[in-house]
């Protein structure tokens, strides 16, 4: 957590990565009916039910295996004591269950790659970071500026892109619910949890974590049961017909996938050093996972290859990884030194 050693940090990085390249593989390969036995692709409002499910059961499973609901306030219901979030941590869990599904929507929208999308969500989070910090009155170091620098012009690769003429009105509705997701969370973390005491930080984990994924599959079963409209039907889909598909598994995998990318992306930001450097070290994660989940669907099921634009966006932020770690590098030679 935000009292491990600053190496730690990187752990957490490796694990978002690791969970982060199947999860938007299979997604968009589900979405676009590149499975074989698929008679296309798969709406990604049918796919959010399944993996709604899936994530709450991964989040459950977790913060059980990790002894962490002991962190969580409580509240006595029916003369029992239960965990329950408080209203700062239940606003910031609601901002997750924002980002959680149009995360996943992201990669369902045709004609927009993995890499575009990721580097259009993940440059505007970058952007925020700063300003974020600025409101916390948080000082930004020199090499989190280097480091954003180089991530933001990795988004403007992106946009240079044929990708770019290709964002619909819903895609770009997606990613502004998204940003908006992360600006108000930020200032959460950056108010609340970023700090010094790890009990605090634990307790803001585990009370945003139980907020966001039943918020994500109680609004999904209200919009299944209302049933107006095409995408509330998708929806309902989501819940009875997707089963009959075939692909159920796929699904649930991709759902306890998601969940782990919210641990370890969560793990990476409630770090206690200042957004400027944890979120690009969260954000060059993923862009990274996004390129090599575009590679292996380019190679596996001769999905379109990342565009040139994209792969240079791509190494700028490689780029911010290395300036991001020179501080931790440096430290250790001269703690050697001194030896």
């Amino acid at each position: 957590m935000a009292d491990a050693a600053p190496s730690r940090i990187w752990a957490f990085a490796f694990g978002y990565f690791a969970a982060y390249v199947p999860y938007s593989a299979m997604t968009k390969a589900l979405s676009s009916g590149l499975f074989e036995g698929m008679n296309g692709g798969i709406p990604g409002f049918e796919l959010l039910p399944l993996t709604g499910l899936s994530s709450l059961v991964g989040m459950f499973v977790f913060i059980t295996a990790m002894k962490w609901w002991k962190f969580a306030g409580r509240r006595k219901v029916l003369g029992v004591e239960v965990p329950m979030p408080g209203p700062w941590t239940f606003a910031s869990g609601v901002c997750t269950a924002v980002i959680i599904a149009t995360t996943t929507l992201a990669y369902t929208f045709s004609g927009v790659s993995i890499v575009f999308m990721m580097l259009l969500m993940r440059g505007g989070v970058l952007a925020i970071a700063p300003i974020v910090d600025f409101l916390s009155k948080r000082k930004v170091r020199w090499f989190s500026w280097v480091a954003l620098a180089l991530s933001l012009s990795a988004l403007v690769c992106a946009f240079l892109g044929k990708g770019s003429v290709k964002l619909t009105f819903v895609a770009g509705i997606d990613v502004f619910f998204y940003l908006l997701g992360y600006f108000v969370r930020l200032r959460f973390m950056s108010r609340l949890a970023k700090s010094d005491d790890p009990d605090a930080t634990k307790r803001y984990f585990v009370e945003e974590q139980m907020t966001a994924t039943p918020v994500v599959v109680t609004t999904l079963a209200v919009l299944a049961l209302i049933g107006s409209g095409p995408l509330m039907l998708q929806v309902r889909a989501g819940f009875t017909s997707f089963f009959d598909r075939g692909f159920t598994l796929e699904a649930i995998v991709i759902g306890l996938l998601s969940q782990g990318t919210g641990i370890f992306g969560g793990l990476i930001l409630l770090d206690r050093r200042e957004n400027s450097f944890c979120v690009p070290v969260n954000r060059a994660s993923s862009i990274l996972a996004g390129l090599l989940a575009s590679l292996s669907l380019y190679v596996l099921l001769g999905k379109s290859p990342p565009g040139t634009n994209e792969l240079v966006g791509a190494v700028l932020v490689i780029g911010a990884i290395l300036v991001l770690s020179l501080p931790g590098v440096i430290a250790k030679r001269r703690a050697a030194a001194a030896q």
